[in-house]
């Protein structure tokens, strides 16, 4: 098998039974926050630096809008004002090889709408109208 590196055209986005066509997926990232520390007796004139707290980019999903579907929607509408609980998901990503095998997979756990932008409308405009969801979640891993 030869290594090369994987196009990033081929891709799928699941959550629960549902496998849904996406034009983009941005925000598959993790950062670590850095600790300082230095203790008051230390002979070094410096901090230690450590690992702290991982914090996690929201997940932006773009897609053409299609007739007679409004799933972005009704998820987002899914939040209780009362309560502020929402409908809460696995997301699942996955880079697919030429075979539609995936080849890297990505999954968001506890994911939840924080927004949703309707297509801009242009009356001399030639693009398809696409709609972004935007999601939230507590944490991103890659599935081994």
């Amino acid at each position: 098998m030869e290594n090369y590196p994987l196009p990033k055209f081929h891709f799928q986005v699941a959550w629960g039974e549902d496998r849904i066509g996406f034009t983009e997926v941005t925000g598959l990232d993790v950062q670590l926050e850095v600790i300082e520390y230095r203790e008051g007796s230390s002979v070094n004139f410096s901090k230690v630096k450590m690992p702290g707290l991982a914090k996690f980019s929201n997940i932006t999903l773009k897609r053409g809008t299609l007739a007679a579907d409004s799933n972005f929607y009704k998820w987002i509408r899914s939040l209780d004002p009362f309560t502020h609980a929402s409908q809460r998901r696995e997301i699942v990503i996955s880079l697919l090889n030429e075979s539609h095998t995936p080849i890297m997979t990505w999954s968001a756990k506890n994911a939840f709408p924080v927004k949703y932008q309707a297509s801009d409308l242009k009356a001399d405009g030639n693009e398809v109208a696409i709609e972004t969801l935007e999601i939230a979640h507590e944490g991103l891993k890659i599935v081994e």
